[in-house]
């Protein structure tokens, strides 16, 4: 035998070993991503609801967990209790009784936008009540302060599992039991699961439907805040969106279990992140593959499972067979309206926008026309949300990112010396071309899987090819300058807003032409039934696709139109998922099928921030200038802060999504509705009866 032979049988052992012990380094983290999965297969089995919100409850236990454990030195049994059990449960009462109670039969979309609102809105409470300082080192569930206080050396002496991890293991296959037992043995679980179905059918058994929704909520509630106590230790600081990060990666595992069975999730998550040790173990640490797999592989797994499992393509939305009891819903305001008010709606628009640019051009000052001015660079952006998800249908979280790609592609053309503008439409080219690779698949995959494919999508650019230099130009953001046409420069901010306003005036007529078009009809046909569309020879896939890579070109436009303004591409200041979702919960809250919501939501998201820091700073400006004031009124005025602004006005952004369930047409539709009723009564009951046709409205039915 020669000693090559010799060597093979111990290498193979060495590698048997190795692969051994990365998969036991993986099983916390795997138990990481089961305990999230299961939270959020227990909220859709027994809710209906896919709660992404469940990152923002984890981090709102937690948080409480740390100020009561670290700051406040509490004992561990109390502060768990408190954190856990206390918060938990009240959360999870509070959202079914004042939300999700009045949502049971309300669309799957409907949910998910609520879901998105108290996404944006709870970190930021939480930050508010809590204190916005670094909370550093968060303590583990443990009776020990640090999670390095207590070590258990597993396998002798190659490697240790620390409190946190132990506590997380213990911690998951405790919930995975009992939730099984649960919902196999129980008639409280059955009931659970059919109050998804059909509330209404159940409460004809005789059950107390409400009873049972609240104690599913509070029981998914109480497995959120345990999962973000556990969860934790394992950052260096509590930040929310480490949270979301890592509950992103979880859904893959939900995906593993068709989103229903918890034994599924619980497989797939333990599974994940196992295989992410093995790679971490096997692969070259100084590989640019290994580098770039490592961080995205949760991604990687979920986009795959979504495009591969036949399950996922055929699954089909659970639907009340009682839902055609509910009245039907109110006609667009386009609709209603009498011609006479369809006039002069379009007179008094064009009396807005003269005023307003006389007002920026006459009476702001160059600090409001600044915010101003982005707004309307940012309401491009948000046409495209308008294009992709109102009058697409197509649930994206990925319209940030598609704006992200046409700025940083502008950089790099300006970078070749190509001209602004032609730079700008070359960006909007790879960001339309982008959305054409990603859509072929996207546009496929039914309701709720194709916001996580976006999703998903969004992370990976965000975690991996933000990093890659031939992608974002490396450390130092590129600079992209503003344009100069036919001798005319717009260096100044209010020569850059009417080249701003021209960009969306002509990209908003687009959009209403196609909505109103042979496209848009289609779409509508689309959405009615897919069955009933392709009989009379729509393709719905084809249609859905077209307005999709639509929607990602202007969407690339217009992230090339804030560069330019901004002087920049800077993807970490302007174009984070996060923010993303912040500009999604804007339009669609406004209006996801409105053109006016667009530029609504663009101003709004720069100019409502700058409001709330004028009226916070106010009380610091008089408890400054008036020492000699009554004490309990310099009390009062000493209470605001001025760096309260953004996260005030972000909480009132996410709460504005609660209003989607009852007005799914948006705020900007519904007012609209109610007042051209209003209006058409107080003129008809005016006008001779014989000379006063109601145009097809019923005066009768309440506004």
């Amino acid at each position: 035998m020669t000693a090559a032979a010799a060597v093979q049988p111990v290498l193979a052992a060495g590698a048997v070993g190795d692969f051994f012990e990365y998969a036991v380094r993986g099983i916390p983290f795997g138990c990481v991503y089961a305990l999230l999965a299961v939270g959020l297969v227990l909220n859709y089995k027994t809710s209906g609801v896919f709660n992404l919100a469940f990152a923002a409850q984890a981090y709102a236990s937690a948080a409480v967990f740390y100020v009561v454990r670290k700051e406040h030195e509490w004992a561990l049994v109390p502060a768990a209790l408190l954190s856990i059990v206390v918060v938990g449960a009240a959360l999870g009462f509070l959202l079914d009784y004042a939300l999700y109670r009045h949502q049971r039969t309300a669309s799957p979309l409907a949910k998910l936008v609520t879901s998105l609102g108290l996404l944006v809105a709870m970190p930021e409470m939480v930050k508010l009540a809590l204190g916005p300082g670094v909370k550093a080192n968060p303590p583990p569930l443990w009776t020990v302060r640090r999670t390095d206080d207590f070590l258990w050396r597993v396998g002798g002496s190659r490697f240790v599992l620390d409190a946190g991890q132990i506590a997380t293991v213990l911690a998951t296959v405790f919930v995975v039991i009992g939730l099984t037992l649960l919902f196999r043995r129980t008639a409280l679980g059955l009931q659970m699961r059919a109050v998804v179905e059909s509330p209404r059918l159940l409460r004809l058994q005789g059950v107390d439907t409400d009873r049972v929704a609240v104690v599913s909520w509070i029981l998914s509630s109480m497995l959120a805040a345990l999962v973000g106590v556990l969860l934790a230790p394992l950052f260096a600081q509590l930040t929310s969106l480490d949270f979301f990060t890592l509950l992103v990666a979880a859904i893959a595992a939900c995906v593993v279990g068709n989103l229903t069975s918890i034994s599924g999730a619980f497989l797939g998550g333990l599974a994940l992140g196992i295989l992410q040790a093995e790679l971490a173990g096997f692969l070259p640490t100084d590989s640019v593959v290994a580098n770039g797999l490592r961080p995205s592989l949760p991604f990687v797994v979920l986009f795959a499972l979504l495009l591969i499992r036949q399950s996922v393509r055929s699954a089909r939305t659970v639907t009340d067979p009682l839902a055609g009891v509910d009245p039907p819903p109110d006609p667009p305001p386009a609709d209603i309206r009498p011609a006479w008010m369809t006039t002069a709606t379009r007179a008094f628009a064009v009396v807005v926008i003269v005023a307003g640019f006389a007002l920026c051009a006459w009476v702001f000052d160059d600090y409001w026309v600044g915010l101003i001015a982005a707004g309307v660079c940012l309401a491009v952006v948000m046409l495209s949300i308008v294009l992709t998800t109102g009058v697409g249908g197509t649930i994206s979280l990925c319209q940030c990112t598609f704006a992200a790609i046409g700025a940083l592609a502008t950089a790099q053309l300006t970078q070749h010396d190509v001209p602004v503008l032609v730079a700008m439409v070359g960006g909007a080219a790879v960001a339309a071309a982008v959305g054409a690779v990603l859509g072929f698949p996207v546009i496929r995959l039914p309701g709720i899987y194709a916001a996580l494919a976006t999703l998903a999508f969004a992370l990976f650019f965000e975690g991996v090819l933000i990093n890659l230099s031939w992608v974002s130009g490396g450390d130092t953001p590129l600079r992209v300058p503003r344009p100069t046409v036919l001798g005319t420069s717009f260096l100044a901010d209010r020569p850059f807003l009417v080249l701003a306003a021209a960009v969306f005036a002509v990209a908003g007529v687009a959009v209403i032409a196609l909505r109103e078009g042979t496209t848009g009809r289609f779409l509508d046909a689309v959405r009615t039934s897919d069955t009933a569309a392709s009989s009379v020879g729509i393709n719905p896939a084809r249609t859905r696709l077209v307005v999709f890579v639509l929607g990602a070109g202007l969407a690339g436009l217009g992230g090339g139109l804030v560069a330019s303004f901004s002087g920049q591409a800077n993807y970490s200041q302007s174009f984070t998922f996060f923010i993303g979702l912040v500009w999604l919960v804007l339009v669609i809250t406004a209006g996801s099928r409105s053109v006016q919501a667009a530029i609504i939501s663009g101003i709004s998201f720069f100019v409502f921030p700058a409001l709330l820091d004028r009226l916070f700073t106010w009380p610091v400006n008089f408890v400054d200038t008036n020492p000699g004031a009554p004490p309990w009124l310099l009390d009062i005025m000493g209470f605001f802060k001025p760096e309260w602004a953004q996260g005030v006005a972000f909480v009132l952004f996410g709460l504005g999504a609660l209003t989607y369930a009852k007005h799914p047409e948006g705020i900007i539709a519904a007012q609209t509705s109610a007042s051209i009723r209003r209006t058409v009564r107080f003129v008809e009951r005016r006008r001779p009866a014989a000379t006063s046709p109601s145009n097809g409205l019923d005066l009768e039915a309440p506004a």
